[in-house]
């Protein structure tokens, strides 16, 4: 399973309801077996660059993955999102079957 993060920071702090609710248009994409858009928290005293929206997708694989990436979805988030952000930080990931 591949664990897909991106973590996003807003260039103006109104705008983060706005990027959040673009990046809600992914879950509509069917090749993510979870999928989640939250709001940080803010919660870590130890931080660099504050970040404001994350999200979180699996898939079954990184087939599944180029498949969500080149969903026309998802060329339409990035063209809404992209205007509004400051930062986008992205990694994907192979779970690990170890605890």
């Amino acid at each position: 399973m591949i664990r897909h993060i991106v973590f996003f920071s807003a260039t103006n702090p109104d705008d983060v309801d706005a990027i959040r609710e673009g990046l809600m248009m992914l879950k509509d994409i069917p090749e993510a077996k979870h999928f989640e858009v939250g709001r940080n928290l803010r919660s870590d005293t130890i931080t660099g660059p504050q970040i404001d929206v994350v999200v979180y997708a699996e898939f079954a694989d990184e087939a599944a993955l180029a498949a969500y990436k080149s969903n026309p979805i998802y060329a339409a988030c990035i063209a809404k999102v992209r205007p509004m952000r400051e930062m986008r930080i992205a990694a994907d990931f192979e779970a690990s079957s170890e605890t």
